[in-house]
């Protein structure tokens, strides 16, 4: 099952877990964003029109992507003009296409649990606190050298 969607003046061809980047979009309610359909393919070749097809997508993530260097140049003119751009998306993975009263979802993605942090036996950690002790054996300073003079000029 997969359908055809339009997000941010382009079409993307989408199914149930696929995660895409779309050009920035606001976020609804939760995270949850709904796409206008094009068209949905269903089971044996069924093709559905998008009055009665929804799409539901999860905010994965959002960013801006890589620099891309604009470069204006007018030969025998003296003219230059150099300007950067970033793109501003949103990750989002498919989580629902309803179509025809049927629904079919991505499986749910495992959570994910924070890895415990290792503690130190108390004797161990007093020790690493110390503060270290000091050697009675004191260092000499280096004799300073003596600054060279530079002769003086003769008229």
């Amino acid at each position: 099952m997969y359908a055809v969607i339009r997000a941010g003046g382009k079409q993307y061809r989408v199914a149930p877990g696929d995660v895409i980047r779309v050009e920035k979009v606001g976020t609804g309610t939760d995270g949850v964003v709904e796409f206008p359909v094009l068209a949905v393919s269903g089971e044996e070749g069924q093709i559905g029109q998008q009055s009665d097809a929804r799409v539901v997508g999860q905010v994965v993530e959002e960013g801006r992507g890589a620099k891309i260097l604009v470069f204006h140049y007018k030969r025998k003119k003296q003219y230059k003009k150099l300007r950067g751009h970033r793109q501003a998306y949103t990750a989002v993975r498919i989580s629902e296409i309803a179509f025809g009263g049927q629904s079919f979802k991505a499986p749910e993605l495992p959570k994910k649990v924070a890895k415990p942090k290792k503690v130190k036996p108390a004797e161990e950690v007093h020790e690493a606190h110390a503060p270290a002790k000091k050697s009675s054996a004191k260092k000499k300073a280096a004799p300073k050298k003596a600054a060279k003079k530079s002769p003086a000029k003769k008229k």
